[in-house]
């Protein structure tokens, strides 16, 4: 049986993989656009997942100006948090599960030790409060929702750190970037894989199944910003300096988690899959980068 996939999302870097890699597997995916379905409008967006009838509703659109958020609170919630609830009570009713993909800016950074899914959230800034507002609302709503908290991710699409850095480093350096927050950088192939690999079991699974609930995904491995970069640099075989700096020299208008490293043991356990790590998934991109600018 054919799975149905109804994907809200179709600009940004999991849901470009997601379009990228459902073809030739054994599902059906539909992606709605923006255009087609704002999440600024919670109610068109459940009104969509009513006349799909999907068997797995799949939320890869969000409000992600981590920033702009600070004076954009009011939208950051209706798009993180309203739509996904209303979109998840849409999908308890036609009978779907729901997968919503979180973030690790639900925690305050304040540990020292990787944060669990049993760990208190404490969002330091109005992007993380938003999605903790929306996986209580996605849970609230529906026993079959799959919340994905994941971290710091990269691709070759769109804007991420990754193509930040080598964009400033055809510049000729010295890059400035800091070193005292750290945390997993996650490929956005990864998560989309991940999530694809799972639709057929998560659209059959009743609910109470040990598949639903909160987990973490993220690449092995951890690193600061400064770390990453300087690999960046390195895989891309650039010969640009990558100097230290603290979160008090680089001020944002949104406070960082200093500390957002996601343990994934329960993913491991759960799904029996062990994420690679993170220097693997970079390399990939930065090949996959290569290769768009040599045949640009």
């Amino acid at each position: 049986m054919t799975i149905r996939v109804l994907q809200f999302g179709t600009t940004g870097q999991v849901g470009i993989e997601l379009l990228r890699q459902a073809a030739g597997r054994d599902l059906s995916l539909s992606a709605l656009s923006r255009a087609e379905a704002d999440l600024a409008d919670p109610a068109a967006c459940a009104a969509a997942v009513r006349a799909a009838r999907p068997d797995l509703v799949v939320i890869a659109a969000a409000y992600t100006a981590v920033d702009k958020a600070e004076s954009e609170p009011e939208l950051a919630e209706t798009v993180n948090a309203v739509a996904p609830g209303a979109i998840a009570a849409a999908a308890e009713a036609v009978g779907a599960g729901v997968v919503y993909i979180s973030t690790d800016y639900v925690f305050a950074g304040d540990h020292s030790a990787p944060y669990t899914e049993h760990d208190p959230i404490a969002p330091p800034g109005a992007y993380g409060r938003s999605k903790a507002a929306g996986e209580q609302a996605v849970l609230a709503a529906t026993p079959r929702a799959l919340v994905l908290r994941t971290s710091w991710v990269v691709s070759a699409h769109g804007k991420n750190f990754v193509k930040t850095m080598l964009r400033l480093a055809a510049g000729g350096g010295p890059l400035r970037v800091v070193d005292d927050q750290l945390g997993r950088p996650t490929a956005a192939a990864d998560i989309a894989a991940f999530i694809l690999a799972q639709a057929s079991a998560l659209a059959a699974a009743p609910a109470g199944d040990p598949r639903w609930g909160v987990f973490h995904f993220a690449n092995a491995g951890q690193v600061t910003w400064r770390g990453l970069a300087a690999a960046i640099v390195a895989e891309a075989g650039l010969d640009v300096e990558v100097l230290p700096i603290t979160t008090a020299e680089f001020p944002t208008p949104a406070r960082r988690p200093p500390y957002s490293v996601l343990d994934t043991a329960k993913l491991e356990r759960t799904f029996g899959l062990i994420p690679r790590p993170w220097p693997q998934a970079l390399a990939d991109i930065v090949a996959e980068l290569k290769t768009e600018g040599a045949a640009a």
